[in-house]
């Protein structure tokens, strides 16, 4: 199969790590199908920077933190696959979306611990379930974690307790996935200037020094940062499986 005709299906591509990682794979030649949760304006020009890159790009509706929603989502894809490339099956699967939540243990209701676990751990195993007939056999599966899982900053316990799930699971699927040879792994980002979590990284000047300071490299990522590490990884990284690969500039290192 050649590499031009491969398909990456990521969630919450409508912005942010996700429009980073459809641009970047469009530049390898991959086609692109991508879910937004509710932003069609911010979906469709996903689409256009895609096709700026010479690519193609197809967006749907997915609220990724509503289960039952999944079954619908599943035949609307396969609708796609065969309506847009003439496939049954895509390649690539990148569990993405997902929102920030900023607050102490203390402070953290049920609502929003529940938010984060269906959102950030929930969403993501049945989603990944619904979708394993139709990722084709030595396909790749990669999974969003955090920084956070590793280093542990106040105001962050119910996120990366649940991107802490991630890469358990991450673990699992790609031991009971390796007989397809279905590379699976986890990336997990450091702090990135996006609107992630209401844009605190990016245009909290204080913070940004902060994240500055304590990294490596010196500067808090980019969501082409993050963009260029998907695409190194899905690129040529069979056997490489079962791994939490960071990409945070050596925050905290």
């Amino acid at each position: 199969m050649s590499e031009t005709s491969k398909i990456a299906l990521i969630t919450g591509a409508s912005r942010g790590l996700g429009r980073a990682m459809a641009i970047a794979l469009a530049r390898q030649g991959v086609s692109i199908i991508g879910t937004y949760h509710s932003n069609k304006t911010e979906a469709e020009a996903t689409v256009e920077a895609v096709k700026a890159e010479g690519g193609k790009a197809v967006m749907l509706q997915l609220d990724t933190g509503k289960v039952t929603s999944f079954a619908d989502f599943a035949t609307k894809l396969s609708e796609v696959l065969k309506s847009e490339f003439g496939r049954e099956r895509f390649d690539f699967l990148i569990n993405n979306a997902g929102t920030g939540m900023h607050a102490s243990i203390a402070e953290t209701s049920e609502a929003l611990f529940d938010e984060m676990m269906n959102i950030h751990f929930k969403g993501v195993f049945f989603l990944t379930q619904t979708m394993l007939p139709k990722i084709e056999d030595g396909g790749r599966i990669l999974n969003l974690s955090s920084g956070l899982a590793r280093f542990s900053l106040p105001g962050y316990a119910a996120y990366a307790a649940m991107k802490g799930g991630v890469e358990v699971l991450t673990r699992y699927l790609a031991k009971e996935l390796g007989p397809r040879r279905i590379a699976v792994n986890t990336i997990a980002p450091g702090a990135i200037e996006t609107d992630f979590g209401g844009g605190r990284v990016r245009d909290n000047k204080e913070l940004n020094g902060f994240v500055a300071n304590v990294t490596a490299m010196g500067r808090a990522g980019l969501p082409e940062d993050i963009g260029g590490a998907v695409a190194a990884i899905l690129s040529d990284a069979g056997w490489i499986t079962g791994q939490r690969i960071e990409v945070s500039g050596g925050m905290f290192a």
